[in-house]
């Protein structure tokens, strides 16, 4: 389970030089030839990760992938970013809500659907992760987000 920050980095001839990009791949120091600057388009960050979080993949599927369970990538707006958010604080400050608020799920892969101490862990682990990516998506030119997962 991933969450993704994508960033458009495309230079264009019509740009000014304090619009431009520079981007500079290298592997122990050395430039790769194989990868060309100028056809790098957007940069992709892997800003969440997930193991078996089954109550975090249910919610991002009921509120950002229509439902569909399809291992699609689906934008995530920060609207629901902090939607999904605030849903863990609760969580975390009255752990016997989870079960209405944030109800496991279960399924292919999916781990235990019990609300114990890995369910817990995964809300504070996942509010650390929103936490940052609404912090970041406050600077200027910051890129979209989006989910997927893959069994």
């Amino acid at each position: 389970m991933y969450l993704n920050k994508k960033t458009y980095v495309q230079n264009w001839n019509h740009q000014s030089p304090e619009e431009k990009h520079k981007i500079v791949i290298k592997l122990g120091g050395e430039i790769r030839k194989d990868i060309k600057p100028n056809r790098i388009s957007e940069i992709v960050e892997q800003v969440g990760y997930w193991r078996k979080s089954n109550q975090i993949h249910h919610w991002f599927v009921e509120n950002c992938q229509g439902g569909r369970d399809e291992c699609q990538e689906s934008y995530v707006s920060v609207d629901q970013l902090k939607e999904l958010l605030d849903i863990c604080e609760q969580v975390k400050t009255n752990p016997e809500r989870g079960g209405e608020l944030l109800a496991p799920s279960s399924g292919f892969f999916f781990g235990s659907t019990e609300i114990d101490e890995y369910y817990i862990q995964d809300i504070k682990d996942t509010i650390k992760i929103l936490k940052q990516c609404i912090k970041e998506s406050l600077e200027p030119k910051c890129g979209s987000f989006y989910y997927q997962a893959s069994w």
